[in-house]
């Protein structure tokens, strides 16, 4: 019994570990790193990774169990005066029924949390094994759109936008420079090529979006521009496309994106903007 709470430990904690930390080197590798987190922290994760699987191969010079044996010097009291109880009865020595557990109970509410956390954590574990690196879907960025800009959009974007410097803007940029602009005319007549996905808009419009990192995609934030495209007809929602046009002001102070013309395309390797 106790060999079999050792190798659960140890699958619990390194086995998940190197297993995650496989995963990471081998999306680090194939450049599919950034389906996860901001490629800027792939330093981070790859070190780390390492890190956990040198640990990993450590933990094999400990004799199975040996976890287990930390800290019974500093056990409870009553534990050891029951582990001495039993060493006099059968003549052992109270050490070894300490740390075979003798003296200690577990609560059946603890062990079925330990049964049920350790079955969800190691299927989540290995899933990441099975299923294919993917981005996340249109149908979240829309679920997640509240209609603002991403949250760390901040006043350099729009001090930069009305230098005239926007060739390097992305759908984010825009996006913050639209929401907050306090001059719209300023930016009338900025050419763009933009690439996004497509998501629903109003009075037949549709609206240009991407999702957003700062550190990985548990904080992606959507950032969305409406788009008027008459000519070119409005794609299917969750279609990739590139949109080049020209940034327009509207009589009641709002920015859209006029399009000249709307190019469907595949995912890109790179699906974010960071």
């Amino acid at each position: 019994m106790r060999n079999l709470d050792s190798i659960g430990t140890r699958w619990l904690g390194v086995g998940l570990a190197s297993i995650l930390a496989v995963v990471t080197l081998g999306l680090a590798l194939t450049g599919r790193i950034g389906l996860y987190i901001n490629p800027e922290s792939t330093w981070f994760a790859v070190g780390m990774s390492v890190v956990v699987l040198v640990g990993a191969v450590l933990s094999f010079t400990l004799p199975l169990g040996a976890e287990a044996d930390h800290g019974h010097d500093h056990g409870d009291a009553d534990i050891h005066d029951h582990a001495e109880a039993h060493a006099e009865a059968d003549d052992v020595d109270p050490a070894t029924l300490v740390r075979s557990g003798v003296g200690t109970t577990r609560h059946p509410a603890a062990v079925a949390a330990t049964l049920v956390g350790g079955v969800a954590a190691s299927g989540v574990v290995l899933l990441t094994l099975v299923l294919p690196p993917a981005s996340l879907s249109a149908e979240l960025a829309m679920s997640r759109d509240v209609g603002a800009p991403p949250l760390f959009g901040g006043a350099d974007v729009v001090s930069l936008a009305t230098t005239g410097d926007t060739s390097s803007f992305g759908v984010g940029e825009w996006s913050t420079v639209f929401a907050t602009a306090t001059n719209p005319d300023a930016f009338d007549g900025d050419p763009v090529t933009l690439t996004g996905f497509v998501t629903t808009g109003d009075d037949g419009d549709f609206r240009l979006t991407r999702l957003v990192i700062t550190h990985c995609v548990i904080d992606a934030q959507p950032a969305s521009l409406p788009v008027v495209a008459a000519s070119s007809g409005t794609p299917a929602t969750g279609q990739w496309v590139t949109v080049t046009g020209t940034v327009r002001s509207s009589s009641d102070g709002r920015l859209t994106v006029d399009a000249a013309t709307v190019e469907q395309i595949d995912e890109p390797q790179d699906p974010y903007e960071y």
